[in-house]
Parts: C-alpha cells; structure tokens; sequence
C-alpha cells in the first residue's frame, strides 16, 4: 500500500504523521502493494469551531470528513470507509 499525505498550505506535525501512520496500518492488511491511500488535509474558511478537512481517497473509494480536529476528520473519514 503506498500511503499519500498532501496538506495544502500548512506543514504536518510529526504527531500528525505518527497519527495518520498509525491509523492507515490497519489498511495495509486488506490492500494490495500497488493500492494508494490519499488523504489531503485542509482548512476550511472561514474559520469556525469545525473547520478542519480530510479527504481520504482508497481506489475508487472517496470519503471527506470535517471537523475540529485533523486527527478527528482523518478517523471519522477512515470509519467511513
């Protein structure tokens, strides 16, 4: 599985990363080496309480979570799939 992380217009924070690592292993499992799992991180404007975005992308497969954190969004959106 080769794993794509695209945040737009902000650095990640290697507590992100560890996270997003962390919560894309369980997906390594059920996928094949050519498979790619994207997630792209976002800010929502304008800002309000729940303004963090994550679009995760399996094959065909699409999910787009926001809420008030990225850590939130990217496992809610990663349930969703």
């Amino acid at each position: 599985m080769k794993l794509s992380v695209q945040p737009l217009n902000f650095e990640i924070a290697k507590q992100l990363d560890d996270f997003i690592s962390k919560k894309t292993a369980r997906f390594g499992r059920h996928l094949r080496e050519d498979d790619e799992l994207s997630i792209r991180l976002s800010v929502v404007k304008p800002a309000t309480i729940q303004n963090k975005q994550a679009d995760v992308r399996i094959g065909d497969l699409f999910a787009s979570k926001t809420c008030d954190t990225f850590e939130q969004a990217i496992s809610e959106a990663l349930d969703a799939l």
